[in-house]
């Protein structure tokens, strides 16, 4: 059973992803961004996103469609995976998309990744539109320090007359944003969490004000709450009544809960287990899987 909270051009469905997707009119919405359980063990508050491979992409491939199915002629998805499982994305969304761009999202971390092969310290992005000849990208808001020719104040002899080098530009596909640590404002208590600044940079360049953002897996309500600020309107969905909780706050929705229930309260994110703990009670005991 989905229940709706709606408010001042935003709405968070609190459902299945897949079912809600297919209540949402065809060709309504001018932005996706994506961000999906990546099958690989996590904790989210008692669901377990851990389900045979094969079942986890015929899922994929189903919310992939209505995504396809939702955005306008002109609109632009992004698409977030983790590395194991972004090759078989990749494919299948070559066949319903056209791919602009695979980005890196790059990251430090304090901790070892690994002791016997390299650790991930990226997750990748698909930036995909339906149409490669008309889609939104709106260059001159999301420029960024050049800082080659134009810092060191070197002169392109190329142009006639010769002009110094530009001194922003458009950034290239490797992004550089921290991850969401818990000092920060922006820190909810969810184990996926996308930093605002990363979701700034799609909205502000792929929407314009007024238009309608979709978020699939509201989770930390990152998506909603940066198309909020920013002007756009907002489409965002969750099966998890305790992130619901945070997206009704970060939103600003009205809703029957109490301010105490939607309070915020930080929890380190670091209580969750191992990735080798998490295997070992996957094996010991019996889960709650996401319901794909």
């Amino acid at each position: 059973m989905t229940k709706s909270y709606t408010a001042e051009g935003h709405t968070i469905h609190h459902g299945e992803a897949l079912e809600v997707l297919k209540t949402i009119e065809t060709g309504s919405v001018d932005l996706v961004f994506a961000d999906p359980p990546y099958n690989i063990g996590k904790d989210f508050d008692g669901i377990h996103d851990q389900v045979e491979e094969s079942e986890y992409f015929d899922w994929c491939w189903k919310w992939l469609d209505e995504c396809h199915r939702v955005l306008k002629p002109e609109g632009t998805f992004y698409l977030m995976n983790s590395t194991q499982n972004m090759p078989h994305i990749d494919l299948y969304c070559r066949t319903k998309f056209a791919i602009l761009s695979r980005i890196v999202w790059s990251y430090d971390s304090s901790g070892m990744q690994a002791r016997k092969f390299y650790g991930s310290l990226y997750e990748p992005i698909l930036h995909m539109v339906k149409n490669p000849k008309s889609y939104t990208f709106n260059t001159e808001d999301i420029l960024v320090e050049a800082k080659t020719g134009a810092k060191r104040g070197l002169i392109d002899y190329r142009k006639n007359p010769p002009q110094p080098y530009n001194t922003t530009k458009v950034p290239g596909n490797v992004w550089d944003f921290a991850r969401v640590r818990f000092k920060m404002d922006e820190y909810e208590n969810h184990p996926s969490q996308k930093p605002e600044a990363l979701l700034e940079r799609v909205i502000k360049a792929s929407s314009n004000p007024g238009d309608i953002v979709l978020d699939p897996f509201g989770g930390s309500f990152s998506t909603s709450a940066v198309a909020k600020r920013l002007g756009r309107r907002s489409i965002s969905i969750e099966r998890n009544e305790t992130y619901i909780k945070i997206g009704l706050r970060r939103v600003g929705i009205p809703s029957d809960y109490s301010e105490e229930a939607l309070a915020k309260q930080k929890v380190r994110k670091t209580q969750n287990l191992s990735k080798k703990q998490r295997t070992k009670d996957l094996v010991e005991q019996p889960i709650l899987q996401l319901e794909l």
